[in-house]
């Protein structure tokens, strides 16, 4: 028996693609939660999981229990990887 490997290779990317728009929307949903911002806005926002994952830890930054200067001190620590995060949701609010 023959094996179609095209169409084998078809469903599964059918199905890999299907699976990261649920996760993507999960992701946005969570996200949304953390912000005032909608799922659909966070999904606009931030497409990809790592920039919802970016959000997220900026979010965990900017709400934790620390003090000001705790939290300003964790944001310089990370800002190289934050910068962009940053930028779009200052973007929104301008």
């Amino acid at each position: 028996m023959s094996m179609d490997f095209e169409k084998l290779r078809s469903k599964a990317k059918r199905a890999a693609h299907d699976a990261a728009k649920r996760t993507d929307t999960k992701l946005a949903s969570a996200a949304s939660s953390l912000t005032s911002f909608t799922d659909e806005e966070i999904q606009e926002l931030f497409p990809k999981p790592a920039d919802v994952e970016k959000l997220a830890q900026l979010m965990a930054i900017v709400r934790s229990a620390d003090t000001d200067n705790r939290r300003v001190l964790r944001l310089k620590q990370n800002i190289d990887e934050l910068a962009g995060t940053v930028l779009k949701l200052l973007g929104t609010l301008a």
